[in-house]
This record gives C-alpha cells, structure tokens and sequence, in this order.
C-alpha cells in the first residue's frame, strides 16, 4: 500500500481511497501517486529532451551574451532548463520557449527553428517582457554574430545553375497543349 499526504483541497480521482486527517489528506491511489512523482520531478530536471535541443542551446548562448537583454533583465542572466513547445523532425519545425532570468526581472524567451537536412537553424528568436514591457527581438542580433546561411538579394545578379555555372535559356521553347478551352469537361 502506497500513500500520498496532500496538504491541499483538490479534487481526488474516483477510485482513490482518501483517509481526512485533521488538515492532511492520505491519498493511496496509485495513479496519483504516479502524477505526484511526475509533477514533483519534473521542474528540477526540465523537460529533458527539449532542454537539449540544438536551437535552445544557441539561443541561451545569446540570451545570455546580448547586451540589450543584460540592459532589460539586468545581469547576470541564467535561463531556465524547463522548456515547454514542440519540435516535429517530420516537417522540421520547432517552436520553444523557457525563462530568462536576470537582476532586474525575467522575460519569456521564444525561439523558432528550422530543420534543413541534419542541422537545425534559428528563424526568429524573441524575449517576450513582464507587464507588457514589450518584447526585445534578437534574431538580427544573432544573424549579426553568428551569421547568416541565407544569401542576400541581388536584382541585378545573373542566373546559375546548381553547379554554379551560368545558364542561358534556350532560344526556341514550344509549349503543346491539348486541345479544348480551360476547365472545358472532357469529349
């Protein structure tokens, strides 16, 4: 027999045997028990696989670093290894967020991510501030520091082709279509 002692008034699952005990409530359901552990555990270690995702670990390193978040938080700035959000490697999609804290206050960090082939790029990174202070975007910070794999535009540049040669387009191109107007049902 397991038992639980909850010093609160929440509602217990049916099922639960509950034994009152002057202000304590003895819960031996082992379900509960089960969530209670989980509830208990998981703020110490984070949400283990997310907290070692490759987006939030560049994302704290500018966190961390950038002087307008050290001007807003004040210094020094931890974050938080509790990360909340999603990362789908079907489609290569991340969107995660976690604390940063600092002398003055704490801001939401949000980072959204990337996946091209096997590695993981930022696409925007934010730190959202208490109390509607606003938010303070960093993604430019970051491209400045770490780079870009993004090529700038250039209107006046001249195709290529994937090898990196230049490609011209051919002189003569025929187009064939079949006969009958657009969106005319078939003969």
């Amino acid at each position: 027999m397991v038992r639980v002692i909850a010093h609160s008034r929440h509602i217990v699952a049916a099922g639960s045997e509950v034994i009152h005990s002057r202000s304590c409530v003895v819960l031996k359901s082992p379900v509960f028990v089960a969530f209670a552990i989980m509830f208990a555990v998981m703020p110490l270690v984070g949400c283990g696989k997310l907290s070692k995702h490759p987006i939030v670990s560049v994302a704290v390193g500018e966190v961390i670093t950038n002087p307008k978040v050290a001007e807003a938080l004040g210094e020094p700035i931890t974050c938080s290894s509790n990360v909340s959000g999603s990362s789908r490697d079907t489609d290569g999609v991340a969107i995660l967020q976690f604390d940063a804290i600092g002398m003055k206050g704490k801001g939401l960090v949000v980072v959204e991510g990337k996946k091209l082939g096997n590695e993981w790029g930022i696409t925007a990174l934010e730190i959202r501030l208490p109390d509607g202070g606003g938010r303070l975007v960093l993604t430019g910070d970051l491209e400045k520091r770490s780079g870009s794999d993004t090529p700038k535009f250039d209107p006046t540049a001249s195709p290529t082709s994937v090898d990196g040669s230049q490609s011209k387009a051919p002189a003569d191109v025929e187009i064939v279509l079949p006969p009958g107007a657009p969106l005319e049902p078939p003969k």
